[in-house]
């Protein structure tokens, strides 16, 4: 079995998985409610809280299922906030230190890559490969509050990133955009919430890079669109069509996400032969809802991570520690210079 551990930004996670069953327990401390009153996610409060959480999260691992029972150690080595990461990569390397076993690297992007098939592996674990194969090449859409790309992943299981932003993330911006019409952190849900009761064609925001041949994202011009029509309108008009400025807002980002995929999806017709979504903004349910008509519209087999593994958790990193073993770095002189927002290749010595 693989004991995974996760702390690349402010949830601190543990999972076990086994191969030959799926994952058998996943232990989770958010630090959404604390960070909530500052605005954003802080550096040092995050690690801090790391430091408290993951020994009562390991101790009930260990509890359940080792460390007898545990053959390998995974941990996230990057992106994300170097402190934090260095909780994590600490606590992984002692216990397999004290333990005697390999601990590896996991890459926090390879592990989103990977969450839409974890439902799949549970389904029937022993026919996993044989179920994967037949659902590649595979094209998948990334979305979180630091990242958004578009990659594919080919019969050999290569990953190749084929975009990503030029500026923010779409889960950046949702969050900005909530910032600027005074909500709470974090602000993407909240926009969702709000966005129900709005009309989503009620103003006219920029969807990004609009070349019909260009797979690049952007999301700073509909962040700015935001600010200049808040600075034009009186605080009483923004308060009165809260919801239609959450649902137009909303609606342009998730509509640039929908037709980059749809047109990465039209560069390569007849070739891909399922479609996914993951990370943290996967949960939004108009994205999903979207992604999966245009999934049908190209009559491939839409897989999207399940709402548990759509943010940072450590469930995928043991999964794709297992699933991807080319993604996975030795740990052996692992270093941590971790840089937020690096590629798919871990960072390792």
């Amino acid at each position: 079995m693989i004991l995974a551990l996760e702390s690349s930004c402010d949830e601190t996670a543990v999972a076990v998985f086994d191969p030959a069953r799926g994952l058998l327990g996943e232990w989770i401390h958010s630090q959404v409610a604390l960070h909530g009153k500052h605005g954003g996610v802080v550096p040092d409060l995050a690690t801090r809280e790391h430091l408290r959480n993951f020994p009562p999260l390991l101790a009930a691992a260990i509890k359940e299922f080792g460390p007898g029972g545990i053959s390998r150690i995974a941990v996230t080595n990057g992106p994300g906030l170097a402190a934090c990461l260095a909780i994590g990569v600490a606590a992984a390397k002692s216990l397999a230190l004290a333990w005697k076993i390999p601990v590896s690297g996991v890459n926090h992007l390879r592990g989103h890559v990977w969450s839409p098939f974890i439902a799949l592996h549970a389904e029937a674990p022993a026919d996993f490969s044989a179920r994967l194969e037949a659902l590649l090449p595979h094209l998948g859409l990334i979305v979180s509050g630091g990242n958004t790309l578009l990659f594919s992943l080919d019969a050999v299981r290569k990953v190749t990133v084929l975009s990503s932003t030029r500026d923010d993330a779409a889960g950046e911006a949702l969050d900005k955009g909530a910032k600027l019409l005074g909500l709470g952190y974090p602000g993407g849900p909240l926009i969702e919430v709000l966005a129900k009761g709005g009309k989503a064609d009620a103003y006219d925001f920029p969807r990004g890079i609009g070349r019909r041949d260009e797979l690049d994202f952007s999301f700073s011009g509909v962040k700015t669109s935001l600010r200049y029509l808040i600075e034009r309108t009186s605080p009483a008009e923004v308060a009165a069509r809260l919801p239609d400025l959450c649902a137009s807002y909303q609606q342009a980002v998730v509509d640039a996400l929908v037709r980059k995929t749809g047109a990465a999806l039209r560069q390569r017709e007849g070739e891909y032969r399922s479609l996914g979504l993951s990370g943290g903004v996967a949960n939004n349910g108009v994205l999903r809802r979207a992604m999966e008509e245009t999934a049908k519209s190209a009559r491939v087999r839409f897989f999207a991570a399940e709402p548990r593994h759509t943010g940072d958790n450590a469930g995928m990193i043991a999964f794709a520690a297992w699933a991807d073993p080319e993604g996975v770095a030795s740990a052996a002189g692992m270093e941590l210079r971790i840089e937020p927002g690096a590629g798919l290749v871990a960072r390792v010595s």
